[in-house]
């Protein structure tokens, strides 16, 4: 399963994230391009532990069976997943500049690897683990440059 702890996998996102512009045109969803990569950006900190979220109630009750489902195969995340409002942006962000702070974070994370990854549960899913936090932002990047079409 591809996941950001694999230079490859990781070179690769940041390769489609340098071809995503201002005018790159959604195929679903709300967001624009800026505001997608500042919304990766935003979990990407979580991963890192830059950022720890509060758990989500309806995640207690139902995010580690989901977790199974969205982690345990090599499908992409589904269009208009829903998203914690902590990584709603509303602003107008610059796209280059999201640009390079996204593919600095990946950059991080990568490097890192699991003794970098943060230990805090995710504000859905609850408790991940370094190799399960690696293949949901490899998902999360992928699922938003696919809606782009990059």
């Amino acid at each position: 399963m591809k996941n950001l702890f694999e230079q490859t996998s990781a070179e690769e996102v940041k390769q489609r994230i340098a071809r995503l512009r201002p005018d790159s045109e959604r195929q679903w969803g709300k967001m624009n391009p800026g505001q997608a990569l500042a919304h990766c950006s935003r979990a990407m900190e979580t991963a890192l532990g830059d950022t720890n979220l509060p758990r989500m109630f309806i995640g207690r009750i139902i995010g580690g069976p989901v977790k199974k489902l969205a982690l345990g195969n090599d499908e992409p995340m589904k269009r208009n997943s829903p998203t914690s409002p902590a990584f709603v942006v509303r602003d107008q962000p610059d796209v280059a500049v999201e640009s390079a702070r996204l593919s600095a974070l990946i950059d991080r994370f990568s490097r890192g690897g699991p003794e970098k990854c943060t230990r805090h549960p995710h504000t859905f899913f609850g408790p991940m683990t370094p190799d399960e936090w690696a293949i949901l932002m490899y998902k999360h990047v992928d699922h938003h440059l696919r809606q782009f079409g990059v």
